[in-house]
């Protein structure tokens, strides 16, 4: 099968997100101008550049009453600080809960029994349970082709690791199973790994 997205798959659901996977979560934290704490899952996330460490992520829906069309926007927009919480197996069902599409003054920390604690380089919360965490400063807001598609970066200010995840110096994911996202409704969750040295390594 071939097909040009400018003419439509044909198909029931769209196989774009099911082809680009597994995808890494970006669950976004952030606080608004006025103080209110945001928390939001985004599939459309990844790590850019390691010196110094940059992040992404992408917003792609957006909400009639929130410039740059979502609340996580807005607030980044308005504080410059952002912090990305990396989800484990064990926090599925809270990051799934905090997906929906809720007023501003709604507290998805609240909503989904979550604890928060405070960040150490930023002014923003995070979630307190969550096995990393990286804190942002805002670079750039890029809007990207499409009416309600925009890409946030950041630099990455301050890093969070639960000490039961660091395995022999190593931060070890088996040892709390992150979610990936797939296409449609369907996640997955990494606990093999195997390595593979490049041509000009030695083992």
């Amino acid at each position: 099968m071939f097909y040009k997205p400018s003419d439509g798959h044909g198909l029931p659901h769209n196989p774009f997100n099911a082809i680009v996977t597994p995808r890494p979560i970006g669950w976004i934290s952030s606080r608004g101008r006025d103080g209110h704490d945001n928390l939001a899952p985004y599939s459309f996330f990844n790590a850019v550049a390691y010196t110094p460490p940059q992040v992404m992520f992408a917003s792609t829906a957006g909400k009639h009453d929130r410039h740059f069309g979502k609340d996580t926007v807005a607030n980044i927009d308005e504080t410059g600080v952002f912090c990305v919480n990396i989800v484990s197996y064990d926090l599925r069902d809270a990051m799934n809960a905090t997906s929906g599409s809720y007023d501003a003054e709604v507290d998805e920390f609240a909503l989904a029994g979550l604890e928060r604690a405070e960040c150490e380089t930023i002014a923003c919360s995070r979630v307190a349970a969550a096995p990393a965490a990286l804190e942002c400063r805002l670079t750039q807001i890029v809007k990207l082709e499409g009416e309600e598609n925009i890409a946030v970066f950041g630099e990455v200010t301050g890093v969070h690791m639960r000490d039961d995840c660091l395995r022999e110096g190593r931060f070890d994911v088996t040892a709390f199973r992150p979610l990936a996202r797939l296409g449609y409704r369907d996640y997955s969750v990494i606990d093999t790994l195997f390595s593979l040295c490049r041509p000009d390594e030695k083992g």
